[in-house]
Order: C-alpha cells, then sequence, then structure tokens
C-alpha cells in the first residue's frame, strides 16, 4: 500500500478505511496485470463521485449565484466539473504519483493524462463520500473546485467555445464551420482525439481531447484565438 499521508495533510481528511482510499487510484488497465489480487478498478467510485461533484456545484451556485439564470448556472457548473479543470485540480493535488496503472499505460504518461487524471479526482471524492458522507465530500469539493468559480467567469472559461466560433464565423465569414478527425489514437476505452477546426476547407486550428467533442471544443477555443475573435 502506498503512502498517503501527504496527500492527507494537503486535503485536510484522513479516510478511515485505506482499501476505499487505495481503490480511488487504480485505473482499470492495472487489473488487467494484477487479476489476482482480486481489486476493482476506481470506475464504479468514479460515477459515484461524479454524482456527488455534480450536486455540490449545483448547490454551491444556487446559493452564491442568485441573480444568474439558470442557463447561465448551467454554464459555470459545466466549466467547473469538465475534465480538463478537474485534471487541472489532480495535478495541483499531484494525484498522478499514487495511480495504479497497467506497465503500457505507465509507459504512454498515464499519469500525466488529463482523462485519466480527471476521473480521479472523482473517484476520490467517492472515496470521500463512501467514508465519511457528503459534508466531507463537499468541504474537499468546495476547497478545491469551486472555489475557481471566480476564475471561470473572469476568464470566460464557462463560454461554449463552439457556440461563440459558429455565431462570429457566421457574421464574419459568412460560413459554417466544420470539424474533422485528424487523428485518433489508443485502445477503445481511452482514445485521444485530435480534431480539426474548419472554414471551408482550410484548417484553421487542432484540438485535442479524450472524446471527439471535447477535442472539438479545444479546437474551437483554439480557433478563436488564431483568427482573434473575442
Amino acid at each position: 500500500m502506498k503512502d498517503y499521508s501527504d496527500l492527507e495533510k494537503l486535503i485536510s481528511i484522513k479516510l478511515k478505511s485505506r482499501k476505499l482510499l487505495e481503490n480511488a487510484f487504480v485505473h482499470r488497465s492495472y487489473l488487467n496485470e494484477h487479476r489476482e489480487e482480486g481489486i476493482e478498478s476506481n470506475e464504479r467510485m468514479e460515477f459515484l463521485g461524479d454524482a456527488v461533484l455534480e450536486l455540490a456545484a449545483t448547490r454551491h451556485l444556487y446559493d452564491f449565484c442568485p441573480d444568474e439564470s439558470e442557463g447561465a448556472m448551467t454554464s459555470f457548473r459545466a466549466a467547473l466539473v469538465k475534465g480538463k479543470h478537474l485534471a487541472e485540480i489532480a495535478k495541483e493535488l499531484e494525484l498522478g504519483q499514487y495511480l495504479y496503472l497497467s506497465n503500457g499505460e505507465e509507459q504512454s504518461g498515464g499519469r500525466e493524462k488529463n482523462y485519466i487524471l480527471a476521473n480521479t479526482v472523482e473517484a476520490l471524492i467517492g472515496a470521500i463520500y463512501l467514508d465519511q458522507g457528503y459534508d466531507a465530500a463537499e468541504k474537499f469539493i468546495s476547497k478545491f473546485i469551486l472555489e475557481k468559480l471566480d476564475e471561470v467567469i473572469e476568464k470566460g472559461l464557462h463560454v461554449d467555445a463552439k457556440s461563440k466560433f459558429q455565431e462570429i464565423c457566421q457574421e464574419v465569414e459568412g460560413q459554417t464551420p466544420n470539424y474533422a478527425v485528424i487523428t485518433a489514437e489508443g485502445p477503445d476505452h481511452a482514445k485521444e482525439f485530435t480534431m480539426g477546426a474548419y472554414i471551408n476547407e482550410e484548417l484553421i486550428a487542432k484540438g485535442y481531447g479524450s472524446s471527439k467533442q471535447n477535442a472539438e471544443d479545444d479546437a474551437a477555443k483554439n480557433a478563436l484565438k488564431e483568427k482573434g475573435w473575442k
């Protein structure tokens, strides 16, 4: 078992169940090489943590954004819980060092992959919830994720880049942008996509993500920067 004392000190939460804590860091690839250990991946815990995170984010926005519309709060929440943001939190907490990965995933840089790190944050939330209940999980979420709300609003991270790119493109160019896959690498359960954002047949920018949608969003954001459209 790994030493989680530094992590627990950092998050100010000490889990009673070491098994739950350890399980939060078991990537599915690890099971392929360690089936005899009788462990399970963190996917079920991630599923639970995702729901707890969404509830906590929703309640936070309801309480602290009384003048915002439902649509605005939905955009804020999406920016707070999206994979890229969660991966940044994981890197701040240095969660990658605790992961259990297969040799192949290790060699391919799994400890730095955004989608793995984002899923690990959700799994950790799930572990905290199972071990100590909603209040402890909400405390963690507020301290490390929801406190970024002002930054999300200030930097416009809640803005739907694809919609904005399309709107400005139609207005300025008289064209509707389109997207196409440039590369799709990795196994089916862990694809990494590179998508291109095009105006007519001209490649404006590329984007990257663990799904086509995420990669398209990234491409649209990069295209806005490339074109100098605010």
